[in-house]
């Protein structure tokens, strides 16, 4: 998942991936509208094509900010040595590269120079996309609780975005931007003057205005896609043609229209009337559950779709692939935060269909989140659709505690999908589960809500939030294991054309310095001098942090040249060889921040077997934590290092010693 960061006053008022975007206006409720969250009056595509280009940065600035980012990972012999090889890469193969990288940009202005290596690096990949890629966000509870009963909230989600695709097909859906003046930019007025603008020129008017318009190119993979395993690289398959839901209960697969023959919503009471008839059939799970196989290692799938497609299950997996969404019904009831991280990121594996897009995930008592497989597309279309969904949901549901389900026959509507299995497919899906089981019962999630304060008091005290809370996992790490390590928070560079992410690096030289400070010798400090420290940390996390925004970050930039290099078969340049190259990218903290009124919680597992997946949110009185770790690490004992830093860090901004 991304952060979406602009500079200054932008990143400040809103995040995404962790993101944080504001819930747009409520539709019309008239009968004529219902097919529509809302009617834009500037088309959905208008600020596309004149978005700013992704910019390369210049070959000097990358190495001389990688080498920044290295300083606190390394002692002086290792810095020595990636020193050298970095200022011989860049005289040398790395200007070569750069210079092959900018030439190959300028002849493919339609799109940014990391969209296809990113592409194919997910695509590429061979691992599953479970635990290894998909992650998960919670939607918060219904403020109505008589609409978190499965059903409705089922039902009604499943209008919402369908709703949003309506809306966001037809050209209706407001234009994702950024608006730093809001009271100039976000009104009829503006809207009434941006959208006679030619789209040529469009973002240049909403520049003027101090708005920022944001890509949307990857919205249209939101629906009726899907990740289909191939032979070395998996593809990305849309049909937008396909009318039908995809609804997944107790490891058998449903399918009903959802939208008629003249492109209606079928009647939400009619779909309220489905959802009851699947989760009325008393079947157990089958014997041999295909959604295993979609957590399977990528080059193992792809032969299995081949022996399934020779069974003659053509028709049922173009079914599973083409359906607009899916929808998992889990009969489970959710005792605490721990269990709905765990049911929402993996689950029990035999009711999920991974590769789809995105699934949504209904618990019996109502709890409800998005899994999305991450390939396609990051935080930002997903976190819109969720805000638009919970918005739609809560203000406008289609259907409630009240409403009667249509008096249809739902046998004849609804679809059970069978497969046909010979004892090789058999046997691959047996070896999945249990390749499935073994793989998540060694993921391990802990929690940590921090209420003794957040974005307010933070802001108060001249701080930046996110700055504190990257600094505090520092200072909890270097508690528990005695060191600073290779650290990651992802940005989203949605800002440009075909924009994906950039890497902010949050352990700094000034993290290090801050983080021995607290931990190792506070009593050597003034309170003053600690002070000062934490706001050091907090000037260099924002200057990172617009650097990424801006894409000019150094990660994407040595990933392009490694790409090209492998990409024109040139051997391995030495400075990717670097154990300490290798190092930076062993992301030991894996960090995502998530903030929304629509979403609860998010996660993900760490990215290496020796790392911690952290999910986090600074609200505005509290601070939570997500965290996720594999045995060779301790969650417990990283979160009370984290409440411990948090505790120190919030003490000396109100002017108190570091307690021993």
């Amino acid at each position: 998942m991304a952060v979406l960061r602009l500079p200054s006053r932008v990143s400040r008022q809103v995040r995404s991936g962790g993101l944080s975007l504001p819930l747009t206006r409520s539709r019309s409720a008239s009968s004529s509208e219902m097919d529509y969250l809302h009617k834009s009056i500037v088309p959905t595509d208008h600020f596309q094509r004149s978005l700013p280009r992704l910019p390369i940065p210049k070959l000097q600035d990358t190495m001389q900010r990688y080498l920044t980012a290295q300083k606190p990972l390394l002692d002086n012999d290792q810095y020595k040595r990636t020193k050298q090889l970095a200022e011989d890469f860049e005289k040398g193969i790395g200007k070569q590269l750069h210079e092959e990288l900018v030439a190959q940009d300028k002849r493919n202005k339609h799109t940014s120079f990391i969209s296809g290596p990113w592409f194919d690096m997910y695509l590429t990949a061979r691992e599953p996309v479970v635990l290894n890629h998909n992650p998960f966000m919670s939607f918060n509870s219904d403020p109505n609780s008589a609409n978190n009963d499965q059903v409705i909230r089922a039902t009604n989600m499943t209008v919402s975005a369908l709703r949003f695709m309506k809306t966001f097909r037809a050209g209706l859906l407001e234009p994702e931007i950024f608006h730093l003046n809001p009271a100039k930019s976000d009104t009829s007025y503006f809207k009434n003057i941006i959208r006679f603008v030619p789209a040529s020129l469009s973002w240049y008017g909403a520049y003027m205005v101090n708005a920022y318009p944001l890509d949307m190119s990857q919205y249209y993979r939101l629906f009726n896609s899907t990740r289909i395993p191939r032979p070395g690289r998996d593809e990305l398959f849309t049909d937008e043609s396909a009318k039908h839901l995809l609804v997944m209960r107790n490891g058998h697969f449903y399918t009903f229209d959802v939208i008629d023959r003249d492109g209606r919503i079928t009647k939400a009471s009619e779909i309220q009337a489905h959802f009851k008839y699947i989760l009325s059939d008393p079947r157990p799970p089958p014997e041999f559950c295909l959604g295993y196989l979609t957590s399977e290692n990528r080059d193992t799938w792809t032969s299995m779709r081949v022996r399934l497609l020779e069974a003659g299950n053509t028709e049922t997996l173009k079914k599973i692939d083409t359906a607009v969404f899916c929808i998992c019904l889990d009969d489970i009831t959710v005792k605490d935060h721990l269990q709905l991280s765990h049911n929402m990121l993996y689950g029990n594996g035999l009711n999920r269909w991974y590769d789809k897009s995105f699934s949504i995930i209904l618990t019996k008592d109502g709890h409800a989140a998005v899994n999305f497989e991450h390939s396609w597309g990051d935080g930002v279309a997903v976190l819109r659709l969720m805000n638009e969904i919970f918005k739609d949901t809560t203000e406008t549901p289609a259907v409630s505690a009240t409403t009667l389900p249509a008096t249809v026959d739902s046998s004849q509507s609804v679809q059970k999908l069978e497969f046909k299995f010979d004892d090789f497919l058999k046997s691959g899906i047996s070896s999945a589960k249990e390749k499935f089981d073994n793989t998540v019962s060694t993921l391990t999630f802990d929690a940590l809500e921090f209420k003794k304060g957040g974005k307010v008091f933070l802001k108060k005290h001249n701080v930046s939030p996110d700055a504190v809370a990257q600094l505090s996992f520092q200072m909890a790490f270097l508690r528990q294991y005695g060191k600073t390590v290779a650290t990651y928070e992802s940005c989203s560079t949605a800002a440009f054309k075909h924009g994906r992410t950039e890497t902010i690096r949050p352990a700094t030289i000034y993290t290090k310095k801050c983080s021995e400070a607290f931990v190792k010798e506070p009593s050597k400090h003034s309170i003053s001098d600690l002070r000062a420290m934490i706001n050091e940390c907090s000037k260099y996390h924002g200057q990172l942090t617009k650097e990424a925004a801006m894409g000019q970050g150094f990660d994407r930039h040595l990933f392009a040249l490694r790409y090209l290099a492998k990409s024109k078969g040139i051997s391995l340049p030495e400075l990717f060889q670097d154990p300490s190259y290798i190092q930076i990218n062993h992301n030991i903290l894996s960090t995502s921040t998530l903030s929304s009124p629509a979403v609860q919680l998010g996660g993900f597992a760490p990215v290496v077997p020796d790392g911690f997946g952290v999910g986090y949110g600074v609200h505005d009185h509290w601070i939570g934590c997500n965290l996720s770790s594999y045995p060779a690490r301790d969650p417990k004992e990283f979160l009370k290092c984290l409440n411990k830093s948090l505790n120190d860090i919030f003490g000396v901004l109100e002017g108190q010693p570091v307690s021993i």
